[in-house]
């Protein structure tokens, strides 16, 4: 078990952040394993042929037989308004000797297609890495975001209406929060206590996560990555139940939308639910502005919706 020991000062500083390259770090246990990851299996399929072009390698070389992968690989986001190239660019800046102790740890020596110079290696690490995001992430990042966004949005109403504790107590199986302890439950035989002291502790949901992870590394900076919200949405088409009075109102589309509004959501998000393009589900929504059936907020670069109480009383709740 891993434990975050936080101050009374330390609570108020628990955040929330995405990582482009947590996701792919992650990402690459589903392709050692696909049986462990049955929900990303359709995106393992799409992406067969793209990962067959890569450098396999040094991608190989990144993960082990326990499905382990070096710390480099999670770094903590800023906010949940990371971009991939300035992670890249922080791999590319970062210590030689540390990218080779973390991983002569994971595997016990250094693996062959990274030995000789470590800067070199590197180098060919963070450009692997590179091609592995525009061939496989790249193309479907904007419905992933959209999911990791979500569960942010949500895990802050829950903050909002259990407070802190319930929030962190519902946000896996295997994490508990109590007498300022975040404890982890980890899938490897860890036992470590590491003291926060004024570091910070920021929140990573994933895709590619069934349940908590966190750096083994005692000296990373505290990051928990936990299983988001709604990854079997990532490929599925949504058809929401809704009230018969409010189809006819509105009509199946605006009333399934409505039904579905229950938690905020970006009409990007709702497209991909719905497997309805992003404009006609945004002129679906206008309509609902204009009838206060729901409200709208900004978030980072998203617009986020949610059903009123006038659209929750259509819909006889």
């Amino acid at each position: 078990m891993l434990r975050y020991t936080l101050a009374e000062n330390d609570l108020g500083d628990i955040r929330f952040g995405l990582s482009p390259l947590c996701e792919m770090g992650l990402s690459l246990r589903s392709v050692r394993e696909p049986s462990r990851y049955p929900l990303q299996l359709p995106w393992l399929r799409r992406t067969e042929g793209a990962r067959s072009t890569l450098d396999t390698e040094v991608l190989d070389a990144l993960i082990d037989d326990r499905l382990w992968t070096p710390d480099f690989l999670n770094p903590r986001p800023a906010s949940p308004l990371t971009r991939m190239g300035d992670e890249l660019d922080a791999l590319r800046r970062s210590s030689p000797d540390r990218f080779v102790r973390q991983l002569v740890a994971l595997h016990g020596t250094m693996p062959a297609a990274l030995a000789g110079d470590p800067r070199r290696a590197l180098a060919r690490t963070a450009d692997a890495l590179e091609a592995y995001w525009h061939a496989c992430f790249e193309p479907y990042w904007a419905r992933m975001r959209t999911i990791l966004e979500a569960d942010i949005v949500y895990r802050g109403r829950q903050v909002a209406q259990v407070g802190l504790a319930g929030m962190l107590n519902g946000i896996s199986p295997t994490i508990a929060f109590s007498d300022n302890v975040i404890a982890l439950t980890m899938r490897q035989p860890v036992h470590s206590t590491i003291e926060v002291a004024g570091r910070g502790v920021t929140l990573v949901p994933t895709m590619f996560t069934s349940r908590a992870s966190a750096p083994i590394d005692g000296a990373e900076l505290p990051i928990v990555m936990y299983p988001a919200r709604g990854q079997g949405t990532m490929w599925q088409t949504e058809t929401a139940p809704s009230d018969a009075g409010a189809i006819g109102v509105l009509g199946a589309t605006r009333a399934a939308l409505l039904t579905a509004l229950a938690e905020p959501a970006s009409s990007t998000e709702l497209g991909i639910r719905f497997g309805v393009s992003t404009s006609a589900i945004n002129q679906h929504l206008r309509a609902l502005l204009v009838g206060r059936l729901v409200t709208s907020t900004r978030y980072g670069h998203s617009m986020l919706y949610l059903r009123s109480e006038l659209g929750s009383a259509l819909l006889g709740l």
